[in-house]
C-alpha cells in the first residue's frame, strides 16, 4: 500500500493545528505518515504540538528558525518518505476522501512524475473564528496554457476565475522535489513560481481530480492581507518570471498596471525602480485617468507625485468637502 507523506506546516497557528492535523488522521485512506513543522513559532504551537503527538503517536515534529513558508515545506519534503506528498498549511484542512480519491485518479501515471488538483472551498471567518461565509472553487479540467496564465495573473481579483492550484488541494509524486523546491526568496507567490516550473516541464504529468478536497480558512492574519508583503513578493515573482520565462511576461500586463498603480500612491520609490524594467507601455496611473507611455513620463509623473496633496490625484483619498471642492474647480476651468 503506498505511503502518503502529509506535511502540515505552522508558523503561530497554535489555535488551528488540531483540526487540520485530524483531517489528516480522518483519511478514508490509511497508509499515510503526518509531519508537522514548526517554522519557529513564538506562540504556544509547541506545547499544543507535543500534546497532539502523546495523543497520536504516529505524528512526527520538527521545530526549525522561521524561514518562512517556502523553507518549512523544504524542510518537510527532506523528512518525508512516502511516494506522494502534500503540504497543508495549520489554519487549514481537507476532505476526508482526499487521498484516496487522488490516488485513484494517480494509478494511470504509475511509472511518471505527476501531481493532481482539485476543487476547494475558501472559508471566512470572523475575529472569533466563526464561519461567516464559505465560496466554493470549482476549478475544473484545464489545459497547460490556461494553468500558467491564470498563474501569471496576480492579485486574483484581476481574474475572472479561481486560483487554480491551491497546494492544500493537490498531491504530488514525491520525486518531483528531487529536482524542484519552493523559491525561499518569495515569502509569498512561491507556489505559482514551483508551478510554473513544473507545467514547462514536459516529462511532469497532471490530472484533475473532480472533487471539494480542501478548504483554506481567510482570516486576518493571511499573508495575502499584508499589503507591503505582498507588493515585494509580486516585483520578485515578476522579476523570475522575466528572468526564466521572457515570453511569459506580457501575460502580466494587467497586474503590472495595478502594481505599478499603487506604487506610484504609496510613494514607494525603490519599488517604482525595480516595477519600471519590467513593465510594457503603455500604462495608466492616477486612477487609470493618465497614460503614460515611456519611462521618462513614468519618472516625471511620479517626481509630480511626490509633491500634490493626494486628494488631487485619487478620489478615494477624499473626504466629502475636498471633493465638492475639487468637483468646484473642475467645472469652472473645465479641467
Amino acid at each position: 500500500m503506498t505511503l502518503v507523506s502529509i506535511v502540515i506546516t505552522s508558523y503561530n497557528k497554535a489555535p488551528y493545528l488540531e483540526q487540520a492535523l485530524r483531517s489528516v488522521l480522518e483519511q478514508t485512506y490509511s497508509n499515510i505518515e503526518c509531519i508537522i513543522i514548526d517554522d519557529g513559532s513564538t506562540d504556544n504551537t509547541e506545547q499544543i504540538a507535543q500534546k497532539l503527538i502523546i495523543k497520536y503517536p504516529q505524528i512526527k515534529y520538527f521545530i526549525k528558525p522561521n524561514g518562512g513558508i517556502s523553507s518549512a515545506r523544504n524542510f518537510g519534503n527532506s523528512k518525508a518518505t512516502g511516494e506522494y506528498i502534500q503540504f497543508l498549511d495549520a489554519d487549514d484542512w481537507i476532505h476526508k476522501d482526499k487521498i484516496k480519491n487522488q490516488l485513484e485518479y494517480l494509478q494511470q501515471f504509475a511509472d511518471k512524475e505527476v501531481f493532481t488538483y482539485s476543487d476547494y472551498q475558501r472559508v471566512y471567518v470572523d475575529n472569533d473564528n466563526q464561519i461567516i461565509k464559505s465560496v466554493s472553487h470549482q476549478i475544473g479540467n484545464l489545459s497547460k496554457e490556461e494553468l500558467i496564465n491564470r498563474l501569471l495573473i496576480c492579485p486574483d481579483f484581476l481574474a475572472d476565475s479561481s486560483f487554480p492550484l491551491l497546494q492544500q488541494s493537490m498531491l504530488f509524486k514525491k520525486a518531483i522535489f528531487d529536482k524542484y523546491q519552493f523559491n525561499e526568496n518569495l515569502k509569498a507567490c512561491e507556489d505559482r513560481e514551483l508551478m510554473i516550473d513544473l507545467l514547462i516541464n514536459d516529462n511532469i504529468s497532471y490530472v484533475y481530480t473532480p472533487m471539494m478536497v480542501a478548504y483554506y480558512r481567510k482570516h486576518a492574519s493571511n499573508l495575502t492581507d499584508n499589503g507591503l508583503l505582498m507588493r515585494e513578493s509580486y516585483i520578485r515573482y515578476f522579476e523570475i518570471v522575466k528572468q526564466k520565462h521572457q515570453d511569459s511576461i506580457s501575460l502580466n500586463a494587467e497586474s503590472l498596471n495595478l502594481l505599478v498603480e499603487k506604487i506610484v500612491e504609496l510613494k514607494e520609490t525603490d519599488s517604482l525602480a525595480r516595477v519600471s524594467k519590467l513593465i510594457q507601455y503603455p500604462i495608466y496611473i492616477f486612477d487609470k485617468k493618465v497614460k503614460v507611455t515611456n519611462n521618462w513620463m513614468l519618472k516625471t509623473f511620479y517626481n509630480l507625485r511626490l509633491i500634490l496633496p493626494d486628494l488631487i490625484l485619487y478620489k478615494h483619498r477624499r473626504g466629502p468637502r475636498s471633493q465638492k471642492v475639487i468637483t468646484w474647480f473642475s467645472k469652472v476651468f473645465k479641467f
